[in-house]
């Protein structure tokens, strides 16, 4: 990795190195990542489901895109759903050719797995329940041996830098020091926002950068009131709390009540592989009237070979999931709302997302179980032809960063009580099932912990995320994929369509003047 004295120039910037950010990276060449973490870190490594693709011989990309548009509740763009479900299979081509191990079947095949919401087996998944971090491992090799792609680690971006209309760099603190990095292009892939939630399977990085970035510069944010609670996560007191894999409920898993019932056959055609909202409203309305769901994968051969992240995580809580079903909760796991996009990933004039940040358009109002890593890959790619496409050229020719006011590095949370009680408001009163007086509540106890969240960027970050996606809900009078308001519990033609939010800029970065780095 390199420090911000040994840089060249950066050129396009990306900020996240999660598999958007380095699919993007690969795709395009040339370029900086900045990454708040350190590379080996971040949400895509956790992914334990898999990467959706028709690729199996009773499957084609019409039907992947028809279970996208069924489980979306008719937000999704069809076109955007189109594109991803054609160019899958290519992308994990791609990933084959780079070195990616995914699991087999006996004649040789690619094993395909099924999920909820899904009718065809096409699931892939790497090392049984590991798929995201087999995807990271293949990513970050290819990226080390590319010199024209620099890396700074524990880079904290802080928010956008506007110039005539359009985003013309960031403003980022590593080591303790302001730095603007210009640049003509900006890629944002900074991920989700599951850590404003108490219950999130979610690594403590993920809180909410790029969406709340996006809003303090005033641009189009889309969908933010609908949020997707996995519903099976280990009930436990660990942060984050593990997640026990969709594919398991595929393998043959079932949830059942304190009374050892199988419950959701009562509830959906489709028992537990019912789409993930419909599962984790049925957990979370049983485990309010004090019911003890639990995952019951007693039945499962070889467990632990099949799956060995899900298996470990169960035996450092003490449970061995071959004995004894496992205790369950819905947790926030993923953002279907986020930064709008075209269909190539722009956002602005200069700026792209993709990524858990971006609403590109695929999820609509509830996502279909492994499309967000598929996602990422596509659009990664699409978004590196778009950017070349249109910048004739993307490398400045002068130096581009500069030191601004040295300052204490206030990236870190400063307030951990503050953060705690934010993150309960959410997910007590913003959480699986909501209701216009319990959304109006939370609007009112996240204002009044804003005097207590100005200290830090993290801080600030998850206050401005939790306002959007609570008023957002408060406004949503329906029920509708992840949103569910008890006091409106069915969906409305009324809203059938996205939200679109765009807000007055409330932090405006100005352009600064161009000092090279390092210069008197």
């Amino acid at each position: 990795m390199i420090h911000v004295d040994d840089l060249r120039s950066p050129g396009p910037i990306i900020v996240g190195s999660g598999a958007a950010g380095l699919t993007s990276a690969l795709r395009l060449g040339d370029c900086l990542v900045l990454t708040k973490t350190g590379l080996t870190e971040g949400s895509s490594r956790w992914a334990q489901g898999g990467i959706a693709a028709a690729v199996g011989p009773a499957d084609t990309p019409d039907v992947h895109a028809r279970d996208t548009m069924t489980v979306s509740r008719g937000l999704a763009d069809p076109a955007i759903v189109e594109i991803v479900a054609a160019a899958a299979e290519a992308r994990i081509e791609w990933l084959i050719e780079m070195g990616a191990h995914f699991d087999h079947d006996a004649t040789g095949e690619i094993a395909l797995g099924r999920e909820a919401g899904h009718s065809r087996n096409r699931i892939i998944h790497a090392n049984g329940d590991a798929t995201g971090a087999e995807l990271m491992r293949t990513l970050r090799e290819a990226v080390a041996d590319r010199s024209d792609i620099e890396i700074i680690e524990r880079a904290g971006v802080v928010d956008l830098i506007r110039a005539d209309e359009g985003i013309a760099g960031v403003l980022a603190e590593i080591d303790g020091r302001r730095i603007a990095f210009i640049a003509p292009v900006v890629i944002l892939a900074t991920g989700g926002i599951g850590r404003v939630f108490a219950r999130t399977t979610n690594p403590p990085e993920v809180t909410g950068d790029g969406l709340a970035m996006a809003l303090r510069a005033g641009l189009e944010i889309r969908d933010p009131e609908f949020v997707q609670f996995h519903p099976t996560a280990l009930r436990s007191k660990l942060d984050p709390m593990p997640l026990l894999t969709e594919t398991l409920r595929g393998a043959g898993a079932s949830l059942i009540d304190g009374t050892g019932r199988r419950f959701m056959v009562d509830v959906h055609p489709d028992a537990e592989l019912a789409p993930r909202d419909v599962v984790a409203r049925a957990i979370w309305s049983r485990t309010q009237r004090g019911d003890d769901v639990r995952l019951d994968a007693t039945g499962l051969a070889d467990l632990p070979q099949r799956f060995p992240t899900l298996f470990g995580h169960a035996m450092e809580a003490g449970l061995d999931p071959r004995q004894v079903p496992l205790p369950v909760s819905p947790a926030a796991h993923y953002h279907m709302g986020g930064i709008a996009v075209d269909a190539a990933g722009r956002a602005a004039r200069g700026l792209y997302v993709c990524g858990e940040a971006a609403a590109s358009g695929l999820h609509g109002a509830n996502r279909l179980a492994s499309n967000s890593l598929i996602e990422a890959l596509v659009f990664g790619a699409m978004i590196g032809d778009a950017i070349r496409s249109d910048h004739a050229d993307v490398h400045p020719e002068s130096p581009t960063w500069t030191q601004l006011a040295a300052g204490p590095d206030r990236f870190a949370l400063d307030d951990d009580a503050a953060i705690d009680e934010l993150r309960s408001i959410m997910w007590n009163d913003v959480g699986v099932i909501r209701t216009g007086e319990r959304l109006a509540h939370a609007i009112l106890a996240i204002d009044a912990l804003q005097h207590r969240l100005v200290e830090s960027y993290a801080g600030r970050n998850l206050l401005d995320v939790a306002r959007v996606v609570t008023e957002s809900a408060l406004r949503r009078r329906e029920s509708r994929g992840g949103h569910h308001r008890a006091d409106y519990p069915r969906p409305s033609t009324a809203w059938a369509a996205s939200t679109r939010i765009t807000p007055e800029p409330t932090r405006q970065v100005p352009l600064p003047a161009l000092v090279p780095y390092g210069a008197a």
